[in-house]
């Protein structure tokens, strides 16, 4: 099945043609689709040239910064264009071992409508976080799981596959999220569409080169996020309800 990886990047110039070298490594057959916002310090330029030095490599460079979840809706309508059966996606600040991804392949070609890179099953961990941040992400990942119901350990993973099939049934262009919880809206259509989700236990790093881009902002973006979702699910059962469904 044609794999298109599909990376967002904005300012991540001292990383990106170290990913796209192990990406190439541990899927050799791949396309690398980087989607860069403009970075001002010349990360679109580096990942071209790690094209032209390894190949296999599109650069999408849209013209301003526009969030996570827009890059990546803009990135597997491309993949998608390129001819992908399954896309995924990785961060670029190598916090994800690209090692991992064989595996997360393999699950989609088994089946999977969605496989996830878990930090929070057994075996998954994470390394170097400050404890404030682990407690956030353990407690943000229980909430959403909580109170959407989404039987999902790790809801805002970034290491993902997903088959193109089951991105066109979600509708993913029309997914809100534009933060970190884009990955939590992507999530909960998955799960209300029925479809099928794998998790497997990977190592998460702190990155080493760069800056993080969470925020404040973001973390309060996916709280409200949580909440809306299950104000939209109240209103479906009780408009099923009322139907008769």
């Amino acid at each position: 099945m044609h794999v298109v990886v599909v990376v967002p990047t904005y300012n991540e110039v001292d990383n990106i043609a170290v990913l796209c070298e192990r990406v190439r490594t541990a899927l050799p057959d791949a396309h690398l689709l980087i989607v860069d916002d403009s970075s001002p310090d010349g990360t679109a330029g580096v990942a071209r040239l790690a094209g032209d030095r390894i190949g296999g490599i599109t650069v999408l460079q849209r013209v301003h910064k526009g969030g996570l979840g827009a890059a990546y809706r803009a990135g597997f309508a491309a993949a998608i264009q390129l001819g992908a059966e399954i896309c995924v996606q990785i961060d670029a600040d190598l916090s994800h071992d690209p090692a991992a991804l064989p595996a997360l392949v393999a699950n989609v070609e088994h089946g999977a409508d969605l496989a996830i890179g878990s930090r929070y099953v057994p075996g998954g961990r994470t390394v170097d976080w400050p404890r404030g941040r682990q407690a956030l992400s353990r407690w943000g990942n229980r909430y959403a799981a909580g109170v959407l119901g989404l039987a999902v350990n790790d809801a805002t993973a970034g290491l993902r596959a997903y088959s193109v099939a089951a991105l066109e049934l979600m509708e993913f262009e029309t997914v809100a999220a534009e933060g970190y919880g884009f990955q939590v809206e992507m999530t909960h259509r998955l799960v209300r569409a029925g479809g099928r989700i794998v998790e497997f236990p990977i190592t998460f790093s702190e990155r080493v080169a760069g800056e993080s881009k969470l925020s404040g902002g973001i973390v309060h973006e996916a709280l409200l996020l949580v909440a809306r979702l299950w104000l939209e699910d109240r209103r479906g059962r009780r408009q099923r309800r009322r139907s008769g469904g």
